[in-house]
């Protein structure tokens, strides 16, 4: 059992301990993160996974825009009025339904073997009787402090969040025993929807309790590509796993990587740089994509774009810096079932709306969403945005072989490339490849920020090679913070980012 924070490791490998599951252990875990991480994610968000029990499945667990969401109508309720072109990053205008009550359930009902009320105790116990928070904790609760303290009861919750002080949030603890109890139903069509909505529409947002009732999450089969001798599984759209892919084909139909160097560094930042335009141009709801929903993913698909001359390093226009806060765990038990999930708010706290009374952070998915009407990804009623949330799961001679992930928005695809090429190419060790350091391009100008760990030769050459660079700290967050665990013969191997405060866990 993998988290990024160790209460929630903890909680999870009590499960697998008590007798549970690997998806029993990853809906506990991801509860308990939900309250002792909610910078990260909760019951407000959405939330996707890849399933190994012998066959591959995937869960699409986002949820849809509000029904009466359009781009006049955002622009009308925005300070630009009619001229507005671009989604705000947070605030009522920015929560579409969240999808993670629905996920939760879905994936029990089918892998699990306990109940969620069961599952949930912990969670609600962490949420009654609050937990001692760390430097880190108390850093990052600030940090997620809403631009107006009219949106909810953040502050009331929140604000007095500091290191070695004990948090604790009646109203979720309330809202999870309601869910617990009533499930689905409960929190889609109930007392909570009601509240939930409400609340929005109060603000001026477009949540209504139609949108919250009519909500449904999919199963889809997840996509595989070819990396070297692995068999890397994601999911299609709207997920931006396929771009994740086609960066992988890129680089593995270029031959072997060269040593740790720039040409090295060079060679994956273009294929992340291509992949990146490729995914901005085409990926959506696959409901309104104009290209098959497996396009990104076909390896021909990578050779044409291979052939197409070189964009020059450094070219764009209007910079992007989307750093999502995000949570990826993984777990794995004794019958070899493997779960790869992530869930999260989107950007700290999500929307800054916390809903009083009842604790819920909701996510600002729609903030993804453009309002350009040429735009594939523009918003639309009832239209699922680009997510940018991406479990993935690699099998090695059919069996499964890594189980893996991050946070971090358009880093996530970035860092599973720079993971993949230190564990496969280099036969790296999993704490030595998620320890090693990092770099994430910018979607919108192609800057790259890199952490200042890499040797100045590499970063002089990259800079010779065209790239724009901002040299970051040590460790930072934005580079994501990576779960996984490795099956080895009949061990295994289990590792959690030094970037966040999370634990491998077993017994």
């Amino acid at each position: 059992m993998v988290t990024p924070h160790y209460l929630a490791s903890h909680a999870g490998a009590a499960v697998l301990r008590d007798g549970g599951n690997a998806m029993d252990a990853a809906i506990a875990a991801n509860l308990v993160l939900g309250v002792v991480a909610p910078y990260t994610c909760g019951i407000g968000g959405d939330c996707f996974a890849i399933v190994w029990d012998g066959d591959l499945h995937g869960y699409n667990g986002s949820g849809r825009a509000p029904a009466r969401a359009t781009p006049s109508a955002v622009s009308e309720r925005l300070a630009g009025g009619a001229s507005a072109t671009v989604m705000p990053r947070h605030g009522p205008l920015t929560i579409t339904v969240p999808g993670a009550v629905d996920a939760w359930f879905a994936l029990l009902g089918r892998f699990g073997s306990r109940p969620f009320a069961d599952l949930a105790r912990p969670a609600i116990s962490y949420a009654w009787d609050g937990f001692p928070l760390t430097v880190t904790g108390a850093r990052r609760v600030r940090a997620g402090q809403p631009i107006d303290p009219g949106w909810g009861a953040w502050e009331e919750i929140y604000g007095r969040a500091a290191p070695g002080t004990r948090l604790a949030q009646p109203g979720l603890a309330r809202t999870l025993e309601v869910v617990g109890a009533g499930g689905p139903e409960a929190f889609y069509r109930g007392e909570v929807a009601s509240a939930l909505a409400g609340h929005v529409e109060s603000l001026g947002g477009f949540l209504g309790v139609d949108d919250l009732a009519t909500h449904e999450g999919e199963w889809v089969k997840p996509l595989e590509g070819r990396y070297r001798d692995l068999d890397v599984a994601e999911l299609p759209p709207n997920s931006q796993g396929t771009a994740a892919l086609l960066a992988l084909h890129l680089l593995d139909q270029a031959g072997p990587l060269p040593p740790d160097g720039p040409e090295r560094q060079h060679r994956m930042i273009e294929a992340v740089v291509a992949a990146l335009a490729e995914r901005d141009a085409h990926l959506t709801d696959p409901d309104h994509m104009h290209v098959a929903p497996d396009a990104l993913a076909d390896p021909s698909g990578a050779a044409r774009l291979a052939a197409r001359p070189a964009a020059a390093a450094g070219v764009g226009h209007t910079p992007r810096r989307d750093d999502g806060d995000t949570a990826y765990l993984c777990a794995l038990d004794g019958d070899g079932l493997c779960v790869s999930l992530i869930q999260s708010n989107y950007n700290g706290f999500g929307s800054g709306v916390t809903v009083p009374g009842f604790g819920v952070n909701l996510h600002n998915r729609a903030a993804y969403f453009s309002l350009d009407p040429e735009h594939v990804n523009v918003l639309a009623p009832r239209k699922r945005t680009l997510h940018t949330l991406m479990p993935a799961l690699a099998r090695r001679e059919s069996r499964p072989w890594l189980v893996f992930g991050t946070m971090g928005a358009d880093a996530q695809l970035q860092t599973q490339v720079q993971l993949l090429a230190h564990l496969v190419d280099d036969g790296a060790d999993p704490a030595t490849a998620l320890d090693a350091p990092r770099w994430v391009v910018d979607p919108g100008d192609r800057s790259v920020r890199i952490e200042n760990r890499f040797p100045s030769a590499v970063l002089e050459g990259l800079r010779r090679y065209g790239h724009r660079l901002d040299t970051v700290g040590s460790y930072e967050d934005p580079m994501g913070h990576a779960q996984l665990i490795r099956v080895d013969g009949d061990g295994l191997t289990a590792a959690s980012d030094p970037r966040c405060e999370g634990l491998a866990a077993g017994f």
